[in-house]
């Protein structure tokens, strides 16, 4: 079924010509994708599958718990997003030429219920990965030329996710925000019989018994 929707999905970008123009190679050995989710609520990635412009899938591409802030004695605020996100947990994805599509299912454990979403990556958002800047890096305390290739992914309950493209030394830039849909077979489409991958942290239980979960903040 998944494999479905994507092939679906690559014909209609194909048409529309999406593909031109990102055939020669990259400015670098390989972009990194990455994810996080917000204080106290807790994601667990079943896949994170990738369609590169050459229309190569690059499957679990991203698996695993993303990154998270878990303060203790509820001092975290896990409402909206952050203005500029790091590079979360992820992987770089080696080989692939620039994404076309990225494709996640994951257990959102402070609800708990499981998602997909599909997150187009436009010919704009691209050109955002391949156009270099010149720029101060303060970690290097120096003038560099730098590339935004880190595609972040914020991951939120009620199936929100939200994308920036950043570098090692640039600004992020917010380029997609998509709502996912539930997954109605469950966790790991249904194999688990019902059972998540993990349970949330005490840190993350004890604000979510307190305060509950700050849906539409996403």
């Amino acid at each position: 079924m998944i494999k479905t929707r994507i092939v679906a999905l690559l014909t209609g970008l194909m048409i529309s010509g999406c593909t031109s123009g990102f055939a020669k190679p990259l400015p670098y050995d390989a972009w990194f994708l990455g994810f996080f989710a917000p204080s106290y609520m807790e994601v667990w990635i079943e896949t994170a599958d990738v369609v590169d412009v050459d229309e190569h899938l690059y499957r679990q591409a991203m698996s695993g718990i993303a990154a998270i802030q878990t303060p203790p004695e509820n001092r975290g605020n896990p409402k909206g997003w952050p203005e500029h996100p790091g590079m979360g947990k992820g992987k770089h994805v080696t080989g692939a030429r620039l994404p076309k599509l990225i494709y996640v299912r994951w257990q959102s454990l402070a609800e708990p219920q499981t998602y997909d979403v599909y997150i187009e990556v436009t010919p704009e958002i691209r050109a955002l990965m391949v156009e270099s800047e010149e720029v101060y890096c303060r970690p290097l305390s120096k003038q560099v030329t730098d590339h935004r290739k880190v595609l972040t992914v914020g991951l939120a309950p009620g199936g929100i996710a939200k994308a920036w493209v950043g570098g090692p030394c640039l600004t992020s830039i917010e380029v997609a925000r998509v709502a996912g849909k539930v997954v109605t077979r469950g966790p790991y489409l249904g194999k688990m019989n019902g059972v998540y991958a993990a349970k949330l942290r005490p840190e993350s239980q004890t604000y979510v018994n307190k305060f509950g979960i700050p849906f539409g903040s996403w």
